[in-house]
């Protein structure tokens, strides 16, 4: 009798991230996000491990962005999964068996029969583990054996620290120094399309960017080079992807890579140009958006599409950006009204009376009242 297929059939041997598409491209920065789970991580501590064995035996520098992320039980699994794979034994060719994680950093070791790490804390000393929340206590430490830096879930659905791309890049110049031989990955999921750090980087290519394709950026006469790459998806069913099956377009991210995206209000009523009896404009990330406060059958809301055109008064007109301005009309926070005007518009927004044009409009402006909240 022949083998059945299907439930007791030979499942497709799984498919993961590999580095070999954008290490081609040999860039000082590698901007790498995709889908949850498909092995960005795991490819890049591989990686760095191979370069402490078999190239140069360069150290590597672990970043987050919160201090609790570096600590404890978060940090001493950060190579669970290379070492179980058996990556740490075979690519240092049997001389360790695992990595151990100490106060702040990590170090090749093997293990007692008790399952105790031995490990020499002088010369085996792979890793350090630095939290962008404390920057200011790494300045006097050098690090010059550095050679590989991993940025781990730098897009976040919640808070960006306060000037995080600032501290990010003092973190760099700590680690740094005065050298060129540091390579460095930043990898994110795909849960948030409003990143300070794409603006920063001048990389204003990435929400038109298909899966699968890789953008290098330059700069000038600089020898500096950003390769970005938005993760081809698997395109291999999961089994844990039986837990995301529902009906919501959030899910997404974990099972194909698509952009995360909040379901935000859109209009509730049709009207006509006579029932906006007010108009005020946010600016932020690029983009200008039109907010119209719409009365109709005797209810007002706020309703905000994207403007395609220039502000026509921007010395009149009620304004909202993060940007600092000398201009009266302008404000950074819908939150902290001056004016009367200011105050009823904040209004919609307490109440929840403000509808968008279509989920991304939502996204953005959700974004930019996350970043109101904190000034």
């Amino acid at each position: 009798m022949g083998k059945k297929k299907g439930l007791f059939g030979k499942k497709p041997k799984m498919k993961y991230y590999s580095l070999d598409r954008i290490l081609r491209h040999d860039a000082i920065y590698n901007v790498i996000f995709g889908e949850r789970s498909n092995g960005k991580t795991y490819a890049v501590l591989r990686y760095a491990i191979d370069q402490y064995f078999n190239g140069h035996g360069g150290e590597l520098a672990i970043l987050r962005r919160w201090q609790e992320d570096i600590r404890g039980k978060r940090a001493s699994g950060i190579f669970n999964a290379v070492v179980q794979n058996g990556e740490v034994e075979k690519l240092s060719k049997g001389e360790f068996e695992g990595i151990h994680y100490y106060a702040g950093r990590f170090y090749f070791c093997n293990y007692d029969e008790s399952g105790k790490p031995i490990y020499n804390a002088e010369t085996d000393l792979f890793a350090h583990a630095f939290a962008l929340s404390d920057t200011e206590h790494n300045k006097s430490i050098s690090y010059p054996k550095v050679r590989t830096i991993l940025f781990d879930e730098f897009l976040t659905r919640g808070m960006y620290l306060p000037d995080e791309f600032v501290l990010f890049m003092n973190t760099i110049s700590t680690i740094v120094r005065e050298r060129d031989n540091v390579k460095i990955f930043m990898l994110g999921n795909t849960v948030n399309k409003f990143c300070p750090y794409f603006k920063e980087m001048g990389l204003n290519h990435v929400q038109k960017m298909e899966q699968g394709s890789i953008d290098v950026y330059t700069y000038g006469n600089s020898p500096l080079t950003v390769a970005v790459e938005y993760c081809s998806s698997l395109n291999v069913s999961k089994d844990s992807d039986i837990y995301f099956a529902f009906d919501n377009p959030k899910l997404k991210m974990i099972t194909s890579g698509a952009w995360e995206l909040d379901i935000y209000p859109h209009l509730p009523v049709k009207y006509t140009p006579k029932d906006i009896i007010f108009i005020y404009f946010i600016i932020f990330d690029g983009q200008i958006y039109q907010a119209e406060i719409v009365e109709v059958d005797n209810e007002m809301f706020t309703y905000i599409h994207r403007k395609t055109t220039p502000i026509q008064d921007e010395d009149k007109d009620i304004i909202y950006s993060l940007e600092h301005s000398h201009k009266l009309n302008w404000s950074r926070s819908i939150f902290k009204p001056t004016t009367e005007i200011g105050r009823r518009i904040a209004e919609f927004y307490r109440l929840d009376k403000v509808f968008y044009q279509d989920n991304e409009v939502g996204d953005a402006i959700n974004n930019y009242l996350k970043i109101c909240r904190t000034l």
